[in-house]
Parts: structure tokens; sequence; C-alpha cells
């Protein structure tokens, strides 16, 4: 089976750029890109992760925090660090956008800049979580998804000419990009809530990046 696409650093920059000046709501597409891509979330962690899961009492950002085990994919809990400096501003931004426009926001105002701490980060254009979608495999295992969130993704995608992408591209993506910066498997298989070592090697077999300059060297 092809693995789902690896977005390269100047196709997501391009990406990047686009969403900034084109689209609905460009104060949320940018950091939503941004987390998908800077911590390998998937798109249904995205859409439920909570307000309290960045911003402490005090509102200030959080140096760690976690993808708690009622909302990770796999039903275990992992790790968020919250370090990405272009990340943290682009999400205080949406934030700021949150507040002024009173979307899902309390009495509490010297609390979590005022905002519903159990809120989802990510709020559609009209201000309120996303849906999701319950679905039961044949084996019995419950997954959840979020039609619309996908629609999105794909959307900003196209619009950058990235043909193919999933939200599953920007998990392989974010493990690719952090092994070839050295990182060991464990580690990747830490951040990405991956059970195994093998599972872990498997997203980044085939690395295009490496593949190409293998070719590169040839004559």
């Amino acid at each position: 089976m092809a693995k789902t696409p690896y977005v390269q650093d100047h196709e997501l920059k391009r990406m990047l750029k686009i969403a900034a000046v084109s689209g609905e709501l460009p104060v949320r597409n940018v950091p939503m890109l941004r987390i998908l891509y800077g911590t390998g979330m998937t798109l249904h962690e995205v859409a439920r992760l909570p307000v309290s899961a960045y911003l402490g009492v005090n509102g200030d950002v959080l140096d760690e925090s976690a993808v708690t085990a009622d909302i990770a994919y796999n039903g275990t809990e992992r790790p968020i660090f919250w370090s990405n400096k272009e990340l943290i501003a682009a999400l205080d931004q949406y934030l700021a956008y949150r507040i002024e426009h009173r979307q899902m926001v309390t009495t509490r105002t010297g609390a979590y800049r005022s905002l519903d701490p159990d809120s989802p980060i990510f709020l559609t254009d009209e201000g309120e979580p996303y849906k999701l979608t319950k679905r039961k495999t044949a084996t019995g295992t419950i997954s959840y998804s979020c039609d619309s969130l996908s629609q999105l993704f794909r959307k900003l995608h196209m619009q950058a000419g990235i043909e193919g992408a999933s939200a599953n591209s920007a998990r392989r993506t974010f493990a690719v990009r952090l092994h070839n910066k050295g990182y060991d498997l464990k580690s990747i298989k830490v951040l990405l809530g991956l059970k195994t070592l093998r599972a872990t090697n498997n997203l980044i077999d085939a690395d295009p990046v490496r593949l190409g300059a293998i070719a590169a060297g040839v004559f």
C-alpha cells in the first residue's frame, strides 16, 4: 500500500503563506496547519484539544501538556511540548480573535484569558466545536473522524498545489523531519503515540528526501 504523501519543506512554507491570505478564517487555518505539522496530532485530536491543554490558569502558555487518553486516537496519553515559537505566535493570534469575537468565553476574565478552558482550541467559522463522527469497524473497534476538518485540510493542500495529501501526511512529515534531524525512533514513537518501533519505522521508511539524495549522488 502506498504511503501518504510526504510534504517537503518548500511545499509546507508555500502552503502556510497561501493559507495566511486566502480562504475562510486564515487566522485559524494557519495555526491549525502548524499544530498538525508541528506536533503530529491527528485531525480528530486537534478538533478536541481543549484550551487548558495549551494555557495555564494564569493565561500563560504551558511548557508541556498532554494529549489525554480520552482524546488520543489510540486511548493512550502522550506528551505535547509547546516550544515552537511560530506555532505559539499563531495560536495566540487565533485565541485573541476568539476573545475579540466572544467565542466560548467565560465571565472569569482572570483565568485562561477569559476563554472556556474546556472548549476546544479550534472552532468552526461560526464559533462552535467541530462535530465528530463515531464509527465502528467490523472488528468492533470505535474510531472518530471529523469530515468538515478533513475537507478543510484537503482544500488547504489543494490550493497550495499539494495533491493527494491527507491528515496522515502531517504525521508522516512530522516523523520524517524528526528522523532527518537525527532523533531516535523511540523519541519519535513517544511523540506520535505509536505502540511499536516497527510502526514508527514503517511511517518513516522510504523517506523520499533521503532517496532523492541517494539518486542525486549517482553521477
